[in-house]
């Protein structure tokens, strides 16, 4: 995520080693398209911030299942009005994140 967030604010460092992370973050085109339309810098910084923990942590206290994916056990981690939705693959060691959006927009199939 930390490479996200420089390409969309170059100059700006990541604060902490990206080695101690377990997982590593993966964007999909639709939640980097969204990252990128984002203009409110401290909403961006919150998902940047839960996408972190994600890498931490792939299965935090506040996760929910969503329902209608058939292939894989994609999960929703809620960030105010706004959803992030996302799969883990153990054998990557990787954190895939499916959408981001706002909680009417993101589970409508396209």
């Amino acid at each position: 995520m930390q490479e996200i967030l420089l390409i969309l604010f170059p100059g700006k460092r990541p604060k902490k080693s990206l080695a101690s992370k377990m997982f590593s973050a993966e964007l999909k085109k639709a939640a980097l398209k969204f990252l990128k339309s984002i203009v409110d810098k401290d909403l961006l910084k919150r998902i940047g911030n839960k996408i972190d923990e994600l890498e931490k942590n792939p299965y935090p206290h506040d996760i929910e299942r969503v329902e209608g994916y058939k292939d894989t056990k994609v999960f929703r981690v809620r960030i105010g009005d706004y959803r992030i939705l996302y799969f883990v693959d153990y054998a990557a060691n990787k954190v895939y994140v499916e959408k981001i959006d706002k909680r009417g927009r993101v589970y409508k199939k396209r």
